[in-house]
C-alpha cells in the first residue's frame, strides 16, 4: 500500500509538472500574443489618422485645383471675347481709315483736274463718281475754283491732303502693329493657359486616384483593426480562463511538490519502520500531517 501511495504521488507530481510546463508556455505564447495584436491595433490607428489626413489634404488640394481650372477657364474666356471685340474695332477702324484714304484720293484726283489736268485720272465708272460725290458732298464740277489760280495755292491743298492720307496710313500701320501684339499675346496666353490647364488637369486626376487609394487603404486599415480587435478580446478571454485553470497550481507548485517530496520520504521511512528499522513517533506524525495536506489541496 505504501508504495502505491507512493507511486501516486510521482504521477501527481508529474502531472503538475506537465500542467505547469503547459501553463507557463501558454501564458508566454498568449502574452506575445497579445502584445503583438495591441502592437498592431496602435499601429492601425496611427496608420488610420494619417490616412484620414491625407484624404483630407487631397480633398482640399482637389477643390483648390477645381478653383483654379476654373478662374484660368474663365479668363480665357474673357479674354476671347476682349480679342474677338478688339480685332472687330480693328477691322471698323481699318476699313474706315482705308475708305476715307480712297475718299483723299478721289478728293485729290479731282482737284488735280482743275490744278494738273496731266496728272489727272478718269474714274472707271460714273457709278463710282456718284459714290464719291454722295460721300464728299463736295460737288466739285459746281466749285469755283478762281480762288486757287495761284500754284502755290493749288500746292498747299494738294499737301493738305497729302499729309491727311499720311496720318491716315500712319494710323493704320501703327493700329496694325497692335494688332499684331495683341494676337501674339492673345496667341501666348492661350498656348500658356492649355499647358496650365493640362498639367492642373493631369495634377488633379492624379490626385482624385490618390485619393480613391487612401479611401480604400483607409477602409482596409479599418477592417483590420476591427478583426484584430476582436482577436484581442479573445485572446485576453483565453488568458483569463488560463488564470483560472492555472493560477493556483502555480502559486502552490513548490509548495505541492515539497509537500509530495517530504510524503514520500515519509512513506519511505515507514515502510523502514514497518521492516524492522526504529524511527521516531514524530516523524509518523509529521507523515501523517502531510497527508493531511495533499488531501485537501
Amino acid at each position: 500500500m505504501i508504495d502505491e501511495l507512493v507511486e501516486l504521488l510521482k504521477k501527481e507530481q508529474a502531472g503538475d509538472d506537465q500542467k505547469k510546463e503547459y501553463c507557463e508556455t501558454e501564458f508566454d505564447t498568449s502574452d506575445d500574443k497579445k502584445k503583438e495584436l495591441e502592437g498592431i491595433i496602435a499601429d492601425t490607428e496611427t496608420s488610420i489618422e494619417e490616412t484620414k489626413d491625407t484624404i483630407e489634404t487631397l480633398a482640399a488640394e482637389i477643390e483648390a485645383l477645381d478653383d483654379t481650372i476654373k478662374a484660368l477657364d474663365k479668363s480665357v474666356a474673357e479674354a476671347t471675347e476682349q480679342r474677338k471685340e478688339e480685332s472687330e474695332e480693328y477691322t471698323s477702324f481699318m476699313a474706315g481709315n482705308t475708305a476715307a484714304k480712297e475718299l483723299l484720293g478721289m478728293v485729290k484726283n479731282r482737284l488735280q483736274k482743275f490744278y494738273n489736268p496731266k496728272l489727272y485720272k478718269p474714274p472707271a465708272a460714273a457709278a463710282a463718281f456718284v459714290q464719291v460725290q454722295a460721300h464728299t458732298q463736295l460737288k466739285v464740277e459746281e466749285t469755283s475754283f478762281a480762288q486757287y489760280k495761284k500754284a502755290e495755292e493749288s500746292a498747299g491743298i494738294l499737301q493738305m491732303i497729302d499729309e491727311m492720307a499720311a496720318e491716315l496710313e500712319k494710323e493704320m500701320t501703327v493700329a496694325e502693329a497692335e494688332e499684331k501684339d495683341a494676337q501674339a499675346d492673345y496667341e501666348t496666353m492661350m498656348s500658356d493657359s492649355a499647358a496650365k490647364r493640362g498639367a492642373d488637369s493631369k495634377s488633379m486626376e492624379d490626385k482624385v486616384a490618390a485619393k480613391a487609394d487612401a479611401e480604400a487603404a483607409l477602409e482596409g486599415s479599418e477592417t483590420t483593426k476591427a478583426s484584430t480587435e476582436k482577436e484581442l478580446a479573445a485572446t485576453k478571454a483565453y488568458i483569463m480562463s488560463l488564470h483560472a485553470d492555472c493560477d493556483f497550481l502555480l502559486q502552490y507548485y513548490d509548495q505541492r511538490k515539497e509537500a509530495r517530496a517530504s510524503e514520500i520520504d515519509a512513506m519511505g521511512k515507514a515502510k523502514a519502520v514497518l521492516n524492522g528499522a526504529d524511527y521516531s513517533l514524530m516523524q509518523t506524525r509529521h507523515s501523517s500531517k502531510v497527508v493531511k495536506f495533499l488531501a485537501h489541496a
